[in-house]
Order: structure tokens, then C-alpha cells, then sequence
């Protein structure tokens, strides 16, 4: 290569920046080690911004344009460099191009859940989920505050710090709203926009301007959420009267399907059917009546667990046998599940049950469930 081609190569005539990342805030243009020629020409496309730095300091800023860099529109950079009137020379220079556009659905949500007091529910969990846009409303303060000297930047690099200062605004707008949890979805469109304006202070410090935030989602904890669903049940039912009786006429007909031995089990069946009939035509009737007579319990019977015999449901000793009706139930020492009081293994988790235990260090015998020696402390 000549030296008139190093020259040239050295001499840099057009600056511009072609956007091929959505997501890219700033470029440097490759300047290094080269020399900007007097004269040349700057392209900053619709929104764009380029800016000047000398040695540090920033100097010009160029709109939207075709621009012949002379002194003569260069005003700050050529007071800098002490340049006299007509100035051709070749300069050095940074030159940035920092993307004024929106960036759009950026996310935010909830790491962690918000507390809030309801006056409904008391202190419940709250979580929330949305969008926001914005863009670079002042360049300068943004190449002061964020950028620095770095080669590009892009809206990563300032993600979670603007999720983090949404999230802290929001909490304490929610919080000051007083809403209840169960209006909060009536009240989106209000809280998104008041979010928004409440947003601006804390964005203008890093020269960007907030455009939009949205509010998509806010959900309760689960097990409000089942309180909900229960209330929303018993809403729908209505009448407690007539929830209560159709209850009621669930119980009788499960006691009419009984299948009790003898004439005992279908006495049962026959009472537990005319009062089925009662009950129902109580329920739906246009003025149901209400009584404080106690209703006497349907009469079942109960086959003996030893001898099959049919006996009354309250009944504690066969009248056939005379054995216990029901079997001494003990907890089992592993799962702690109920199981006869004689059983060897749990039916359960299969685990033999012991009744006691030896003590390896001092041979004191203790009770099955014990964790500790009563007499040396060892652990069992």
C-alpha cells in the first residue's frame, strides 16, 4: 500500500450508523486511531442522535440530517480544541449514536410477592406481572449517568434496575391505594396510569422518558384464592335454609342406600326414604317452615365386625356375641396411623410395631415411642 492509500484509509469522510438490533441504546462509531477529515459528511437517521466527544468531554449534538461537518456547525468542539477560523484539517473525535425510539414490552414482575394490608382478607401476598416502554429522552444525561465509555449498550444492561425501581413504585402505590384485593381488577387502567406518572421522576434522573406501563395481572395467594371459590359456592347456593335441608336430604339418601342386614336394614331404608320425602318437600316448597322441634336421627344398623350380626349404630357390644363392636385403635409408631391395638405390623407403612425399647448403653427398657433413655438419656 502507497502512502497516499494509508492517508486515505486513515481519513474517515462518511459517518453513519445503520440500526441492526432493536435493542441497542448507544453506538460508538470505530473512530480509533483515525482521523475525521473536514468537510465530511454525517448521516443520523430518524430516531437518532450523535454526539461528539472530545477527549472526554461531550461537544456537539446532531439531529436528524445529512450534516457537512465544518467549524462553522461545530461550535462547542471547535471552542474545545482551540481550532482558528477555517479550520480544514483532519480531527480527532468520538462520536456516538444514541437510538431515541421507544423500546416496547419490556417486562416487569414480581420476584417476590408485595405485602398489603386488605380490609377484607387482613395482610395478604400479592403478585403482579405487566409491560412498559420507554426511550432516551435526553442523550447527554444518559451518556453522563449510564453509558460511560463502553462500545455499545443495549436495553439489558439496564434491565433490572428499571424492573426494580417499577416494582418499588407500584408496591407503595398499591399500598397507598387502600383498594380491595377483590376490586383491584376494576381498577387497572386508573393504577397503570398513576403508576406511569409516578415512574417519570425516577426514569428523567437516567435521561429516559417512561411512555406506558401496563398492569396485566394481579393474583392472590392460593389459599385465598380457595376462600374465594368457597364464598362464591355458597353465593351461588343462595338460601342457607334450603342449602342446609339439601344437605340434610343428602345424608338421608345415603342412609336409605344402606345395605343393612335383615328387617333391621330395611325398616332403616323404609324411615330413611319417608323422611327423604319430607325433607324435600320442605326444601321446595314456596314458604318453607321453620321449626326449632329437634328432628329425631334416622335409625341404622351396623353389622358386628365379629359375628355379622345387625345391631344399632350406637351400639358398643354385639347383642348376638357380646364382643366390642369396634376394634381399640392405637397410632402406629412410624406413620402414626390408626390400627388395632393388637396388630403386629402397621397395614399402612408395613412397620412392625414394638412395644418397647432397650436401651443399648444402659439395658433400661422404655416405651415404643420413646426418642430418648429415661434413665442415661441415650438416643433411642
Amino acid at each position: 500500500m502507497g502512502l497516499f492509500g494509508f492517508f486515505k484509509n486513515q481519513f474517515i469522510e462518511v459517518i453513519e450508523w445503520t440500526d441492526s438490533d432493536t435493542n441497542t441504546m448507544v453506538y460508538r462509531f470505530p473512530v480509533h486511531n483515525n482521523e475525521i477529515k473536514m468537510g465530511a459528511e454525517l448521516t443520523v437517521r430518524e430516531s437518532q442522535v450523535a454526539i461528539f466527544v472530545n477527549e472526554g468531554e461531550l461537544a456537539d449534538v446532531f439531529g436528524p440530517g445529512r450534516h457537512q461537518l465544518y467549524t462553522q456547525n461545530m461550535p462547542i468542539l471547535t471552542k474545545l480544541k482551540s481550532w482558528k477560523h477555517g479550520f480544514n484539517s483532519p480531527f480527532k473525535a468520538e462520536v456516538y449514536f444514541v437510538n431515541t425510539k421507544q423500546f416496547i414490552n419490556q417486562k416487569w414482575g414480581t420476584s417476590n410477592p408485595i405485602m398489603m394490608r386488605d380490609p377484607e382478607f387482613g395482610a395478604i401476598r400479592l403478585r403482579g406481572y405487566g409491560i412498559y416502554s420507554y426511550r432516551v429522552a435526553e442523550p447527554t444525561v444518559f451518556l453522563k449517568e449510564l453509558f460511560g465509555t463502553n462500545a455499545s449498550y443495549d436495553t439489558s444492561n439496564i434491565e433490572e434496575q428499571l424492573k426494580k425501581m417499577i416494582l418499588s413504585g407500584l408496591t407503595d402505590l398499591f399500598a397507598e391505594s387502600k383498594i380491595a384485593a377483590l376490586d383491584l381488577a376494576m381498577h387497572y387502567d386508573e393504577l397503570s396510569d398513576q403508576g406511569k406518572e409516578k415512574m417519570k421522576p425516577r426514569f428523567k434522573a437516567f435521561g429516559f422518558d417512561i411512555t406506558s406501563l401496563y398492569i396485566e395481572n394481579l393474583s392472590l395467594p392460593e389459599e385465598v384464592e380457595k376462600v374465594l371459590d368457597k364464598k362464591t359456592s355458597m353465593g351461588v347456593l343462595g338460601d342457607m335454609q334450603q342449602y342446609q335441608q339439601y344437605q340434610a336430604a343428602e345424608a338421608l339418601r345415603d342412609a336409605a342406600r344402606n345395605e343393612g342386614g335383615g328387617l333391621a336394614g330395611a325398616g332403616a331404608g323404609l324411615g330413611a326414604g319417608a323422611a327423604l320425602g319430607g325433607v324435600m318437600a320442605n326444601a321446595f316448597s314456596p314458604n318453607p317452615q321453620t321449626t326449632n322441634t329437634p328432628v329425631a336421627p334416622p335409625t341404622t344398623s351396623v353389622q358386628c365386625p365379629h359375628c355379622q350380626a345387625a345391631n344399632n349404630a350406637s351400639a358398643k357390644f354385639c347383642s348376638d356375641c357380646g364382643k366390642a363392636m369396634q376394634t381399640p385403635k392405637v397410632p402406629c409408631i412410624s406413620c402414626q396411623a390408626a390400627i388395632d391395638a393388637d396388630a403386629k405390623f402397621c397395614g399402612e407403612c408395613g412397620t412392625q410395631q414394638v412395644t418397647e425399647k432397650t436401651c443399648a448403653k444402659c439395658g433400661k427398657k422404655n416405651t415404643a415411642n420413646a426418642k430418648f433413655c429415661g434413665d442415661c438419656g441415650e438416643s433411642l
